[in-house]
């Protein structure tokens, strides 16, 4: 039986749960599975509230923050790593980006399978481009991918998610559904573990990101990726504008920061619909990119 390393970050216990239930098949079979959190020295406050916006510009710029060591010398001879993180602003979240930018972790996952796994709303594409990237810098190979998004539509989804991060209400409510990724996709991520499971046992890593496809690990929606690549350009052009303000808590970039979150909502309440209704009217001349896409961000 193999030892598995499992290294994740969860604000709201939704990427523990998604954790928990992609193991169960693994410790059924016999693997050890040695779970370990990550966690930034300060932490990041959870609901939001009105902090949420002032982790943006170091999200988006990939700016790390300290964090409480990980001792690994128990998990050197791990025959593979599961990391399981969030997106904010359409990145890796800050404390995951500062894991994988640490030393003694990078020259952990030099050679190491690695299978990934996103909790997210539904914009996953530019954050998991950043993980491969760091991935493949140290040496370690991307053996498989899974991303977990709520799946109602993007507008729901906007509000719900804004009820709760910001205000800590993940219930449903009224005609909302409850925020995230459903329970059911939760509990059906056991699949993803048994596949992992076959893998360990003999089947091997190889084509292991096919097998998982096959069973829905990602739900490629093209209109929301189309809004998201466009939407992490300007964020690059806002992160820029704040940060010439100051650091992540300085009160100089305040009024930056209340123009980002003014820009923000009116992005995802008018303008969104009306790039979704550009992504439609140009559809026809983008199937043939849109498929050569989809398999560069899925494998």
């Amino acid at each position: 039986m193999s030892k598995i390393a499992a290294f994740y970050y969860s604000q709201s216990g939704q990427g523990t749960a998604i954790l928990q239930s992609v193991c169960r098949p693994l410790t059924a079979a016999g693997h050890a599975v040695v779970c370990k959190e990550i966690k930034p020295e300060t932490a990041f406050p959870f609901p939001w509230g009105d902090t949420f916006f002032e982790a943006f510009p170091e999200s988006r710029e990939g700016i790390t923050c300290p964090l409480c060591k990980i001792e690994l010398s128990d998990v050197q001879d791990a025959a593979l790593v599961i990391i399981v993180y969030p997106a904010w602003f359409l990145s890796p979240a800050i404390p995951v980006n500062a894991f994988l930018q640490d030393e003694s972790v990078r020259a952990f996952l030099k050679d190491k399978h690695i299978v990934t796994i996103d909790g997210c709303r539904n914009m996953w594409v530019m954050a998991h481009q950043k993980v491969k990237a760091c991935i493949a810098q140290c040496g370690g190979k991307l053996s498989g991918n899974i991303v977990l998004q709520d799946m109602h539509h993007n507008l729901v989804s906007v509000i719900t998610i804004v009820r709760w991060l910001i205000g800590g209400r993940k219930e449903k409510k009224g005609i909302f559904p409850a925020a995230g990724v459903s329970s059911e996709d939760i509990e059906h991520a056991a699949v993803f573990g048994e596949t992992i499971a076959d893998a360990l046992a003999g089947s091997g890593f190889i084509g292991l990101q096919e097998r998982l496809m096959q069973q829905g690990a990602i739900y490629y929606k093209p209109h929301i990726v189309f809004i998201e690549k466009a939407g992490h350009r300007i964020f690059g052009v806002w992160s820029k504008f704040v940060l010439r303000k100051g650091n992540y808590g300085a009160p100089e970039r305040t009024f930056r920061l209340k123009l980002f979150k003014y820009y923000l909502f009116a992005v995802m309440y008018i303008v969104s619909p009306i790039g979704l209704a550009v992504f439609y009217l140009t559809y026809p001349f983008r199937c043939k990119a849109i498929g050569k896409d989809r398999q560069r961000q899925c494998y």
